[in-house]
């Protein structure tokens, strides 16, 4: 993919990442929260505003949102007030929006990305909390919208940038640092394609060199991390050919065409005076103790970068291997839970990041879905390290059948098998024998300096061994004879 550059105009873009909080309940109602449910089957009286009502506030989403505050290193704001933001919209049951204008959760804090240049950190202006709007339903040809309450009131945290992002690069390393990181915390399942992770994108292009920032563009609702690179490529492309056409942009929010990669204006940009922002008059203040800041920050978790240098520092990983087994909390805790049966770290690491991870790819599973338990994956490299079977054979044959087979110890398959390397098989001069006379050419293109030959015999000998000869034995014997004259 191509990425914007120019020698004009600077990008500046902040983002706004909605994530909707992993609680059982809603944030003010005691309605469930699944998603992919019969539309509005959760939903109460309290979720569509009905007069007389009154909103009570989850405890653990506020909890949630203090842990990602943490994470990123905020001011956690100890007094607090909720607030209305007033528009009128299809989804929006109650006519407004129970959020956080004035007094947001989080101040500040700012996380670490991985650029093609290097480590970078990007700051946050605010998080705040919020309840989510439901969900306007456009079927087919049908000229008529239905609505799909079930998703208002779901807890969200709003996570506000700085205006300090400068690419599309960026962009998409940011939204995928939070998504792992609301993930490590269990706070946010990060489904994009669900909703449950989605950005807003603001886009401005100022003169190089110049701190002014140019006319704002939002695109709403961005739900995949591909679609907010292709949408601000396409986005600072277009805004610059106005410019340098000499024409004046207007500040408006704009929808996003995956199919043909273009925005397109929809409304324009409200203003803050246009939701008439007021406090919410039926919660209380919220007020955040010291020592319950306190009390979450010892319940956390490692975070993704904390769990990147334990596999570095206790498992003497290479700095590739920890980020790749980093990536996900389970993956990393798969691994630590390993090698509580064996010390061959970096062997239970490649075989995560290979034949572990080609199977769940092929199989759509994720590693909470493996059919081998960490003993008994364990119990399998062991037999490697120790030499009681080979690395090809495990790979090629025994891995297979122990997924088959999950409840068998892999030491019970390799014997049932008869797979246990003879380091001394009288058969081997034998086999070694039989593997040159079948290419006698190739002996002879060995012998005239064509050494790479070297591997095509210790193959057929390994082939007609069925794989449990020692490969180094093997090399031995096998240089050997083909060394004679």
């Amino acid at each position: 993919m191509s990425t914007y550059q120019s020698t004009v105009y600077e990008p500046v873009i902040g983002l706004e990442i909605h994530a909707q909080l992993q609680t059982n309940s809603k944030i003010f109602a005691s309605d469930r929260v699944l998603f992919g449910q019969e539309a509005n089957t959760l939903i109460s009286p309290i979720t569509l505003g009905h007069p007389g009502t009154l909103p009570h506030l989850n405890k653990k989403a506020v909890e949630f949102a203090i842990k990602m505050g943490i994470a990123l290193g905020c001011e956690i704001t100890s007094w607090q007030n909720f607030d209305r933001k007033n528009y009128f919209y299809p989804d929006l049951p109650k006519g407004y929006q129970i959020t956080q204008d004035k007094t947001p959760i989080c101040m500040g804090g700012s996380i670490q990305v991985h650029l093609a240049a290097g480590p970078k950190h990007l700051p946050f202006h605010h998080i705040h909390l919020e309840e989510d709007a439901g969900k306007s339903l456009h079927e087919g040809d049908n000229p008529f919208s239905f609505i799909d309450y079930n998703r208002a009131g779901t807890p969200l945290i709003e996570m506000v940038t700085e205006p300090a992002i400068h690419s599309a690069e960026e962009a998409f390393a940011m939204i995928s640092e939070v998504r792992k990181l609301v993930r490590y915390l269990g706070i946010c399942d990060g489904n994009m394609e669900e909703g449950s992770l989605r950005a807003d994108v603001n886009i401005s292009l100022r003169p190089i060199g110049t701190q002014t920032l140019g006319t704002k563009v939002e695109i709403k609702n961005m739900n995949s991390l591909r679609n907010i690179q292709r949408a601000i490529e396409y986005e600072c492309r277009r805004q610059e050919a106005a410019l340098l056409a000499g024409e004046k942009l207007v500040q408006e929010t704009r929808t996003f065409d995956a199919h043909t990669g273009k925005t397109a204006s929809m409304r324009v940009k409200e203003s803050m005076n246009d939701y008439r922002y007021f406090p919410e008059p039926d919660l209380a203040p919220l007020e955040i103790s010291a020592k319950w800041i306190a009390e979450i920050k010892t319940n956390m978790p490692l975070l993704p970068w904390e769990q990147e240098m334990q596999l570095i520092n206790t498992y003497h990983l290479s700095a590739y291997d920890a980020h790749f087994l980093a990536e996900t909390r389970e993956m990393a805790l798969y691994f630590v839970e390993t090698t509580k049966h064996t010390q061959a770290y970096k062997s239970v690491a490649n075989w995560l990041m290979g034949p572990v991870k080609s199977h769940l790819n092929d199989s759509g599973k994720t590693i909470e879905q493996f059919e081998l338990a960490p003993a008994t994956f364990a119990e399998l490299i062991e037999l490697i390290e120790k030499g009681t079977i080979t690395h090809n054979l495990a790979a090629q044959q025994l891995f297979p059948l122990c997924l088959q087979s999950p409840a068998l110890a892999p030491s019970a398959i390799v014997e049932q098998q008869g797979w246990i390397v003879q380091s001394n098989a009288d058969e081997l001069p034998a086999f070694v024998e039989a593997a040159l006379a079948a290419y006698p050419e190739k002996v002879n293109e060995y012998r005239q300096g064509k050494k790479g030959l070297l591997a095509l015999f210790i193959g057929e000998v390994m082939k007609r061994s069925k794989g449990t000869a020692d490969p180094k034995r093997v090399n031995q014997l096998v240089a050997e004879a083909l060394n004679q004259n």
